[in-house]
């Protein structure tokens, strides 16, 4: 037996999840309850539990400091966590420390009846217990769920689905029967890094629960898949219950925003796709699913949205797209970020004015970044911190209006200005480094502006007015100014005179050696050898 421990400071609430199920038959054996978190921790070291239901907030100790002391004590317990919306912060940190699952108040007896159910075989595939028949069971319905998901899979590849429901019941294992058809799309809108790994398997397995409960009422049959930040989903019912199905995913999108809001914050929406009357059409459904998540750019996240009308006039894309091309041209053509940073804002606002449906506008801003790409390569700008196209699309996925689109957009356009930037100062300066470690190995000699220029690979015009930009001197301040710190030098270390160090400097005339010397440090060359020898 899995013996459980349940702690929470509500008797009452200690007392319903006592009282709500049927422990024996999930295997487990209720050996203690507790107040608070002190006296939890006491009867984990004394009950020596498998699991442990607790409340996330606890006097003496509360379930963060509980779950944390408790792993210490014994690495294997498991942790189910009961919490009110208000404590989302807390349960969010508690699901990051690896805890199996979490309950909303107030407990429903069909949630804790999954998550038991969940826990046990979680027990059992830990301790190795698990009967030769269960393991079996489970192997066939992992291989009957990749049969399932396949669905999805020939999709997203645009393989051809089976024309007959014989066929398709057959190649993906379902059970679905002459009605309508619909595919649908649940999309999480949100930096995907604020999931952590046991997060999105919540998050999935919620999902998964709270739509097949909604639509299964309603539905011959109905599967649901994840892949990233979607969830894709078919749907099979008889057409009478068509709106009776819609309210009850609405119903369910309401539910898992707030489990959502509970996980990380993400914004979900729901793309339903046109009911189709024949499997072969189902295609068309996820195609039209598309484009109604897509819209959820322009009319807003957390909604149930439905495809509008394909547009198939291309033509005022291609025009806008023509605009920003010229625009990108002439700010690329200087370097001028703000030039760059204005024609793509541009596009952006013309796109918004002009109506354009969401799937346009997601065409647009990916057509715009590669457009941008084309150009910088034309410029032969090729930097790896640039994100190529692939990249910024996956960005862009991520992305929950029109608005945060188009600011990823000039973003990323001005990040890698910024680095094509540097490459471009670093590829001038590279040069005067060279014309500098020349001038600092041979001051000595009676160096010239085009003798360095040469060197450096310029022609001297250019030369000196870039030396001057990169140094803040001209090529005669910064050669003097390299033969004064040898002179110093010279001057303090060694026994030469002065006329040796002229020399030695590059210097043919004594007058001018002394003349510029004083005009640098303030003294005559004697007199500093006098003060700092």
């Amino acid at each position: 037996m899995i013996k459980v421990l349940i702690a929470d400071d509500e008797e009452k609430v200690c007392q319903l999840i006592c009282n709500l199920v049927d422990w024996a038959s999930f295997d487990m054996q209720i050996v203690g309850t507790a107040a608070n978190g002190i006296e939890a921790l006491e009867k984990v070291r004394s009950l020596g539990p498998d699991l442990m239901i607790t409340d996330i907030r606890m006097p003496g100790c509360d379930g963060l400091e509980l779950i944390a002391r408790a792993k210490a004590e014994n690495e294997a317990l498991e942790f189910v966590i009961i919490s009110g919306y208000r404590h989302f912060e807390y349960a969010q940190t508690a699901i990051k420390s690896g805890v199996g699952d979490y309950l909303l108040k107030p407990i429903k007896k069909a949630e804790l009846s999954a998550t038991l159910e969940k826990m046990r075989a979680r027990h059992l595939r830990r301790t190795e217990q698990i009967s030769t028949e269960e393991r079996l069971r489970l192997r066939l319905q992992s291989d009957i769920d990749k049969l399932r998901s396949g669905l999805f899979a020939d999709l997203l590849a645009e393989t051809p689905v089976p024309h007959t429901l014989g066929e398709l019941n057959q190649d993906y294992h379902y059970a679905m029967q002459p009605g309508l058809f619909a595919a649908f799309i649940i999309k999480l809108d949100c930096e995907f890094s604020a999931f952590s790994s046991g997060a999105l398997s919540l998050l999935e397995e919620k999902t998964s629960a709270l739509f097949r409960e909604a639509a299964g009422p309603f539905c011959y049959d109905t599967e649901i898949c994840f892949q990233g930040s979607r969830a894709y989903g078919v749907l099979n019912f008889a057409p009478d219950q068509r709106e009776e199905l819609r309210r009850a995913l609405k119903n369910a999108l309401g539910e898992l925003t707030m489990q959502n809001s509970f996980l990380a914050g993400a914004t979900i929406t729901i793309g339903l796709g046109d009911a189709v009357e024949t499997p072969d059409k189902i295609a068309d459904s996820f195609e039209s699913a598309g484009r109604a998540v897509a819209q959820r750019l322009v009319s807003g996240c957390g909604q149930l949205l439905i495809a509008p009308p394909r547009d198939e006039n291309a033509h005022p894309l291609r025009a806008r797209l023509g605009e920003l091309e010229r625009g990108l041209d002439a700010g690329l053509e200087i370097l001028d970020q703000q030039a760059v940073l204005d024609a793509l804002a541009q596009f952006s606002d013309n796109l918004l004015a002009d109506g354009f449906s969401g799937e346009a506008v997601l065409q647009g801003a990916r057509q715009a970044y590669a457009l941008y790409l084309r150009r910088l390569d034309r410029l032969d700008f090729h930097l790896p911190e640039i994100l190529t196209e692939e990249q910024f699309s996956a960005r862009a996925d991520l992305c929950g209006s029109a608005t945060g689109l188009f600011r990823l957009l000039r973003e990323t356009a001005a990040a890698s200005l910024d680095a094509v930037a540097a490459e471009r100062r670093a590829a001038d300066t590279r040069p005067i480094r060279t014309a500098k470690q020349y001038i600092q190995e041979h001051f000595a000699q009676p160096l010239t502006l085009e003798e360095v220029s040469g060197i450096a690979g310029f022609n001297p015009s250019y030369f000196s007015s870039l030396f001057k930009k990169e140094c803040g001197q001209n090529f005669t301040e910064y050669l003097a100014e390299v033969r004064i710190a040898k002179a110093k030098e010279l001057l303090r270390e060694s026994k030469l005179s002065v006329a040796e160090i002229c020399e030695a400097v590059g210097y043919l005339d004594l007058k001018y050696f002394t003349k510029t010397f004083k005009k640098s440090t303030g003294i005559k060359p004697g007199e500093f050898r006098k003060l700092y020898s």
